[in-house]
């Protein structure tokens, strides 16, 4: 292939990604006055005493726009939008100096029926559910999503662009293809579930696998692993989440251990629950006050060899 035909897909390819930016602010705004126009909207505050650091006072604002293009509700337009000015973060921190961050981080078009998805622009970083060892889930992506709903299973692919790590620039210099994923994800006969995975982000190669073993309808059990393919340096996870009756309320328990090798790379930062290298342990307890009082309540302890952090607060969510 010759150097000219390389530019000229290349063009092609940063024509594309501002195409797919655009296409969904201009159904956004076609729609807005639609009967169909719906957001939720989460927030939260939180104490944060992290070693090392000064103890932190914080919120965060999600919100998630959209709105349903048709009667039957396969199409739809979505956006994104949250406090923090990082990838991987979305909180502010009270009194800090350093102003209150909200950005606009996605916006794109979804046509989804049963397990088929395609969505197009500034997409979320998961199909679904956020895996331990997954980018974050306040993350974003420029470019497509495919998920095709197979006899045992999904399979998604996603190409796009993602080369900045800072909220306020997700719709800034969107001109390289850069990002792609394959992913297959199925279960065997009974209650054990997996994922396999390779992508390529930030100019280095990855390969991941997840089990997940639903001990009953309250307890699942799961084990994740990603592997930088040039340097085999490693993420590994177990978890477990189970439910109980507290103070007659439901209680949920998240608790892992996981391991990531100093020589991971950039992408530590962009992976969900993220504090440090090395050896590490977390515990996560959530419940809610009361069914008349929907605010939630929260605490939890990470303890990553000579890191330790440990958060409490209340979250508070609604639907429009």
């Amino acid at each position: 292939m010759t150097y000219n035909n390389c530019s000229l897909f290349k063009n092609i390819g940063q024509i594309m990604l501002r195409i797919a930016a655009c296409i969904p602010l201009c159904l956004l705004s076609f729609y807005a006055q639609a009967s169909q126009l719906g957001a939720k909207v989460e927030s939260e505050i939180r104490f944060d005493d992290r070693s090392q650091k000064p103890q932190r006072y914080q919120y965060r604002v999600r919100v998630y726009p959209h709105v349903m293009l048709d009667e039957d509700q396969y199409w739809s337009v979505n956006a994104f939008a949250v406090t923090g000015e990082e990838f991987s973060s979305s909180h502010n921190t009270l009194d800090d100096g350093t102003g209150d961050h909200f950005y606009l981080r996605r916006l794109y078009l979804r046509y989804e029926k049963g397990q088929n998805k395609t969505e197009f622009g500034v997409i979320p970083t998961y199909k679904g559910r956020v895996s331990s060892t997954g980018l974050s889930k306040d993350g974003f992506i420029a470019g497509i999503r495919q998920v095709v709903g197979m006899q045992n299973g999904r399979f998604e692919v996603v190409v796009g662009d993602l080369d900045t790590t800072q909220a306020e620039e997700a719709f800034a210099d969107i001109n390289e293809l850069n990002y792609a994923e394959v992913e297959y994800s199925s279960s065997f006969d009974g209650p054990l579930n997996y994922e396999i995975s390779a992508d390529r982000v930030l100019q280095q190669n990855f390969v991941r696998g997840e089990l997940r073993y639903e001990g009953n309808k309250q307890t699942t059990y799961a084990f994740e692993l990603i592997n930088r393919l040039d340097t085999s340096a490693k993420k590994i996870v177990l978890s477990v989440e189970t439910e109980f009756n507290l103070f007659n309320q439901t209680a949920e328990v998240f608790s892992y251990y996981a391991y990531v090798n100093d020589e991971f790379g950039q992408r530590t930062a962009l992976i969900e629950d993220f504090l440090a290298t090395g050896h590490g342990v977390a515990f996560e307890l959530k419940s809610r006050f009361n069914d008349e009082w929907p605010i939630e309540w929260f605490t939890k302890f990470e303890a990553y060899e000579s890191n330790t952090r440990v958060q409490f607060g209340l979250k508070y969510g609604f639907s429009l």
